[in-house]
C-alpha cells in the first residue's frame, strides 16, 4: 500500500480497495466524534475485526468503529459460546487489529472473568487492553450489576463501551441466546440498565437482540449512542460481525444478520482450483519458478 508524506507533515494512504484514492488518516476517529455523530443525527457503522488484514479494508473503507469481540471465539475458534476466550486471546487479537488502523475507533471486548470478579481486576484487564492491546476503549457486558465497574474503569480514563440486552457471556442464565425486553417488567429493567451504564459514565452502549420499539425508546431516553444488532433500525448505529456479513460462519444464522457477500464460495472455489492444479502438475508453472 502506497504511502506518501504531503505539506504539513500528513501522511496520506491510497486505499486498495473500491478505489477511493488518498484519504488522510492523521485524525483518528475518538469517543467525541462518535457522540457528536448521534447529536448530528448520522448513523455510527460498526463492524467485528480480529486481524490486520479485515481491520486495514474496514478502515480504509471508513468504517466508524471496529469491535474487536470476544465473538473470536465462536467465529475464528470455534467455540460454542464466548465464556472461554481469555484476556491473552484478546490482547493478542486486538494488537493485531490495531496494526492495521489508522481512522476506526478501536474498541476490544474484555471477556469472561476479566471484570466479574474485582473492580481492581477489571481496571487491570481494562488497562491491558489499552497499555499493551492498542485499543482505544474496551467494552464489558451488563447494565446495573456493573455500573459500578464501568465506573472504576472511567475514573482512571478508559473510555467504556455497555453492552446490554442479550449478553452472550449470560448464556447459561438466559438459557440460550433469546431475545430480551418482551415483558414489560424486564423492558423496564433494561431502560434502567442503559440509563445506569450512561450514569456510569459510558461514551456508547450496545442493545442487543431486543424488540425494535424498546430500542427505540432507550435510543431516545439516553443522550450517549446506542450501537444496534438485532435491535431494529431505531437505534444511533449497528454492529455485525464481519464473518457473518461475508458469509464465513455457517455455524449459526440469526435473523438479525444480512449477508452482503459471498465470499464463503470465492474462497473454497480458489481452493478447489488449488487443490486441482497442484494434483495435476499444472502448478506451480514456469512463471512461478526460478
Amino acid at each position: 500500500m502506497p504511502f506518501g508524506l504531503v505539506p504539513g507533515g500528513i501522511f496520506r494512504c491510497a486505499a486498495v480497495a473500491g478505489g477511493r484514492g488518498p484519504r488522510d488518516v492523521s485524525k483518528p476517529k475518538t469517543i467525541l466524534d462518535i457522540q457528536k455523530m448521534k447529536a448530528a443525527g448520522e448513523k455510527i457503522a460498526v463492524l467485528t475485526a480480529y486481524d490486520y488484514p479485515f481491520a486495514r479494508l474496514m478502515d480504509q473503507a471508513g468504517i466508524d468503529i471496529i469491535l474487536v469481540g470476544d465473538s473470536v471465539g465462536t467465529v475464528v475458534s470455534g467455540y460454542d459460546t464466548t465464556l472461554p476466550v481469555t484476556m491473552e486471546e484478546m490482547l493478542y487479537h486486538t494488537r493485531a487489529v490495531a496494526r492495521g488502523t489508522g481512522q476506526a475507533l478501536v474498541v476490544a471486548d474484555m471477556p469472561f472473568l476479566s471484570y466479574q470478579v474485582d473492580p481492581r481486576e477489571a481496571r487491570l484487564n481494562a488497562g491491558r487492553l489499552v497499555k499493551e492491546g492498542g485499543a482505544q476503549a474496551v467494552k464489558l457486558e451488563g447494565g446495573t450489576n456493573v455500573a459500578a465497574t464501568i465506573r472504576a474503569i472511567v475514573e482512571m480514563d478508559v473510555p467504556v463501551m455497555g453492552h446490554i440486552g442479550l449478553t452472550p457471556q449470560s448464556v447459561h442464565r438466559m438459557g440460550g441466546y433469546r431475545v430480551q425486553g418482551r415483558e414489560e417488567a424486564q423492558a423496564r429493567q433494561l431502560l434502567a440498565d442503559a440509563r445506569a451504564v450512561e450514569a456510569a459514565g459510558a461514551f456508547a452502549v450496545v442493545l442487543e437482540g431486543i424488540p425494535a420499539a424498546l430500542a427505540r425508546e432507550i435510543t431516545a431516553a439516553v443522550a450517549i449512542p446506542t450501537i444496534g444488532i438485532g435491535a431494529g433500525v431505531g437505534c444511533d448505529g449497528q454492529v455485525l460481525v464481519i464473518h457473518d456479513i461475508l458469509g464465513l460462519c455457517e455455524k449459526y444464522s440469526p435473523k438479525f444478520v444480512k449477508r452482503f457477500a459471498d465470499v464463503s464460495g470465492t474462497i473454497r472455489r480458489g481452493i478447489d482450483d488449488y487443490i486441482r492444479e497442484v494434483k495435476a502438475g499444472d502448478f506451480p508453472g514456469p512463471e512461478h519458478s526460478f
